[in-house]
């Protein structure tokens, strides 16, 4: 009863409520989560300035929501591991409304968000979630990383494009014909940083291995631009103004102000102006936004679980990333929800509450005020060989692949449809497409599993003489939509060289109302050709259904409650009339 509490639960600071709640929190465990959060800060850093600039945006705005949503999230949540902040799954989504709309539509864009899960939450939304197929959540995922990884080949290669086309194959094309003129020692910075990353796990350190990589990366390019060889770091690609007119480059070492989203600009753009044709304009991509962050974020949280036997609330998680969606654009922070491969680092590191992806936050806040001048150092091809192997974990490639082997051909098509039009539209329409195509072959699955067998002469289930004109039939399976016409039809043609049928019931546990009305039209062709119908052996679900819809109420039909008693009123003679 404790795990169904969880499904249901909905109220802020659970997580941290809980955690506490089972022992008195001291000296010892403060200690396990000061360790954990500090690992997972260093941790988040890169990837945070890295997600922010494949989205984008400048790499400060990363860190800024890492810093807010980093905080307000697992102290407002339902999960007490997982780390919130920007992620790759994202990455698809925002990068085109940047595009469109500039940071400042973004930010909107991720308010709206955060309303949709605040509402999620409080119509218990969290455990439907559950319900998306495996082949949607790879095939989405799956697209998402290459989406991802061929965004990266700019910066890996050193190439100058100042606008990305907008859809997929205009972006290869424009790659394959720039791709001869890609910068040498930007290629050798990120094939370096690259090789380290694949390499360093072998060593068995408890350093990550982008840490080591994004520092030798740096000393590369730094080697090269002292050399007057130009390798585009994050000081040379990005700029800033502070509030007093000094512009800089690179990131600014300042607190995220509070600030409307609306009017939150980036170089060269211009601030919206906030009215409702607006909203209506960003809705969409809100709505695909929370739906990912719903199916992200609650997708860690079980995780977690499997990983340490407790439960997570998924309405008070989706209540705390709405929260934390609402928050955090009002500080410059973008899209955040828990990042599954940050929140396994801070569990395998040793935390124990919420507390430590709190002091993860910290963490990041201090690096944003003490270390933004060597942060700038970081050449942006070993950012986009960070990302590459992101998008390779995120993919679950392993995983896709023994799909497509092992699975029935129908989950194998609802994986190639979600991950091409993920990679060639958008992910809203690769996700609704799913599930609808996952749904309607669900359904055509089960309505295949409901069969009519004719059981007159069965020695096992019929222990009489059945009478002349008669017939037994057992059905077996779901009378749903989907099924209801075809079992009942094939009843009907029989109806005329019949003069009755019992149907013997006991298989069948789900009776709708499309169910109903194709057991009436069969009703209705039996008194055509007076044919007497028997209803043997209901169960609950389809004798309350065929009550609540005024069945039988035909002199021509008869229930019973057994197949027994059915079969001994046909033997007393009743059947011959």
């Amino acid at each position: 009863m404790a795990h169904r509490s969880h499904l249901f639960t909905l109220r802020m600071f659970h997580a941290l409520r809980e955690s506490l709640s089972e022992t008195p929190y001291g000296l010892k465990i403060f200690s396990q989560d000061l360790l954990a959060g500090i690992t997972v800060g260093i941790i988040a850093i890169p990837l945070a300035m890295a997600l922010a600039i494949a989205s984008g945006v400048a790499p400060e705005y990363g860190l800024y929501t890492a810093i807010i949503a980093g905080f307000i999230i697992p102290l407002t949540g339902g999960s007490r591991y997982s780390v919130s902040g920007p992620t790759a799954a994202f990455v698809v989504i925002l990068y085109p409304i940047v595009q469109q709309y500039g940071l400042s539509g973004l930010l909107l864009a991720s308010i709206l968000a955060g309303v949709i899960l605040v509402l999620m939450a409080f119509l218990r939304l969290g455990r439907y979630i559950e319900y998306i197929p495996e082949s949607v959540t790879l095939g989405f995922t799956g697209g998402i990383a290459v989406v991802i990884a061929t965004l990266q080949i700019k910066d890996f290669l050193g190439l100058h494009i100042v606008d990305m086309p907008e859809h997929f194959a205009e972006k290869v094309n424009l790659l394959f014909h720039l791709m001869p003129d890609y910068n040498l020692w930007s290629l050798s910075v990120g094939a370096v940083t690259l090789l380290v990353m694949l390499t360093w796990p072998y060593l068995k350190t408890p350093v990550p291995p982008h840490l080591p990589a994004v520092v030798i990366g740096s000393i590369m390019a730094l080697m090269a631009n002292q050399s007057s060889v130009e390798v585009a770091t994050i000081g040379s690609t990005f700029s800033f103004t502070l509030p007093n007119g000094v512009q800089g480059f690179g990131i600014p070492s300042m607190l995220p102000d509070l600030q409307w989203p609306w009017d939150r600009t980036q170089p060269g753009e211009v601030s919206l102006v906030f009215n409702w044709q607006l909203l209506q304009d960003l809705l969409p991509a809100a709505f695909a936004i929370a739906m990912l962050g719903a199916i992200e974020s609650l997708l860690c949280a079980v995780i977690l679980d499997g990983m340490t036997g407790k439960k997570h609330s998924a309405n008070s998680e989706l209540l705390g990333q709405g929260i934390g969606n609402i928050i955090t654009p009002f500080f410059g922070g973008i899209t955040a929800t828990a990042a599954i491969a940050r929140s396994a680092a801070n569990l395998k590191s040793g935390a124990k509450t919420p507390i430590a992806s709190i002091i993860h936050a910290l963490v990041v806040l201090v690096a944003l005020l003490s270390l933004s001048k060597v942060l700038s150092f970081l050449p942006m091809a070993s950012m986009a060989a960070l990302l590459i192997i992101v998008a390779w974990n995120m993919s679950e490639a392993p995983k896709a692949f023994h799909l497509i082997k092992t699975a029935p051909r129908s989950d194998v098509m609802v994986f190639l449809v979600c991950f091409s039009l993920t990679v060639l539209f958008d992910m809203v329409l690769a996700i609704t497409a799913g599930i609808i195509l996952a749904s309607l072959l669900f359904m055509k699955e089960i309505a295949e599993m409901t069969t009519v067998r004719d059981i007159t002469h069965s020695s096992k289930l019929i222990d009489i003489d059945i009478p002349a004109g008669w017939s037994v039939f057992k059905i077996t399976g779901p009378i749903f939509f989907a099924a209801a016409d075809k079992v009942f039809g094939e009843l009907s043609l029989l109806c005329e060289s019949k003069k009755g049928m019992v149907l013997y019931l006991d298989g069948v546990s789900i009776l709708d109302s499309g169910g109903v009305a194709a057991l009436s039209k069969f009703i209705e062709v039996s008194e055509k050709y007076n044919a007497q119908i028997y209803l043997a052996d209901l169960q609950r679900q389809p004798l309350k259904t065929l009550s609540r819809a005024g069945l039988p109420a035909k002199n021509s039909v008869i229930t019973f409650p057994t197949l027994a008693a059915a079969l001994e009123n046909l033997k007393k003679g009743e059947g011959n009339h």
